[in-house]
């Protein structure tokens, strides 16, 4: 693109509900040197954001309702991860291209924190840490991973990795996808769209969530979907907090069906102190750190995406917004 394209001092504005934007500030200057940046988040104002009318660019992490349409030069949305189901949660969203992160490093991180999660129950991992405590040397039955069937539920870039890093450990590996995938390795089996569902469900061990949030998708963790898992299934979100039903995960564990659960992603953010999830015995809580994006990569894609749409041609992350993802 010529150089004349992009501005070179684009307003970048930086929103969240729920995250402290400042860190990623260092990542945009080096990348954006002549940006005027705009810091937001939680520990920030509208008055911060001042003028709207001058603002180019956005990016966000659950950006506040209604407040991007009141940006009459916004020319894109940049979700600081792979998810913008928090930006097109806004009723008054602008019809403007909104793009994803694509990191390469995400799906490794992804798939250490999958192993962990599945690996840590699995092996019973909670009780060797309370005979620590005690000073006890006590063994646990211990079950070859083949013997334990773990699905994912989400069989995108995230999800693949997962299975093939799951599968190499030894597991037993199935996933489900909204509609049919092929090309799979061996040894993992696939499953596809609601008729598929509960025979995808029934050999569950353990069921790993990393599907995008849909309306076809918001609140598929809850009563019937866990009562078609085994008894005493380990349920693992690492996908949108809208995801759970949270008093059905509480009343299904509480009940003996769930053996526990793993959860990485809550509908609000931070959990909250007096949330009952921190305190259950079966519940194991991670402040969403499955994986994380290096702020220069967020940067560097932001800037890609950018010319991109000055340009006039599709922003290498630009979502489908008919699909949600």
């Amino acid at each position: 693109m010529t150089e004349t394209a992009m501005p070179k001092d684009p307003t970048i504005a930086f929103l969240s509900d729920q995250l402290d934007t400042r860190y990623l500030l260092p990542a945009f200057r080096e990348v954006f040197p002549q940006a005027r940046l705009l810091p937001g988040g939680t520990a920030h104002s509208e008055a911060d954001l001042q003028p709207l009318d001058a603002i180019d660019m956005v990016v966000c992490w659950m950006p506040q309702h209604g407040l991007m349409a009141r940006m009459p030069g916004l020319k894109m949305i940049q979700s600081v991860g792979a998810g913008v189901d928090h930006i097109t949660a806004d009723p008054d969203l602008p019809a403007l291209p909104v793009c994803r992160i694509v990191d390469p490093d995400m799906a490794s991180g992804m798939a250490a924190y999958v192993c962990w999660a599945v690996t840590h129950r699995q092996r019973s991992m909670d009780a060797y840490l309370d005979s620590q405590r005690s000073a006890r040397w006590q063994e646990q039955a211990v079950v070859p991973a083949r013997r334990h069937r773990v699905g994912i539920a989400g069989l995108g870039t995230l999800g693949l990795h997962c299975a093939h890093a799951l599968a190499a450990i030894g597991y037993a590996v199935r996933g489900w996808s909204r509609g049919p995938k092929t090309g799979l390795p061996g040894g993992i089996s696939s499953f596809h769209g609601p008729d598929q569902l509960d025979d995808f469900l029934s050999g569950c061990d353990t069921l790993v969530c990393l599907l995008p949030l849909t309306d076809e998708t918001q609140g598929l963790l809850g009563a019937r979907l866990f009562a078609r898992l085994p008894a005493g299934a380990h349920v693992v979100n690492v996908g949108r907090g809208d995801h759970l039903v949270e008093p059905d995960l509480i009343e299904a564990l509480d009940s003996g069906h769930l053996g526990g659960a793993t959860l990485d992603a809550f509908s609000q953010e931070p959990l909250p102190q007096d949330h009952p999830f921190w305190r259950h015995p079966r519940i194991t809580v991670t402040p969403h750190i499955a994986t994380r994006t290096a702020p220069l990569v967020i940067a560097r894609q932001a800037k890609s995406n950018y010319e991109a749409v000055l340009s006039g041609r599709p922003a290498p992350g630009a979502t489908d917004l008919a699909r949600g993802y």
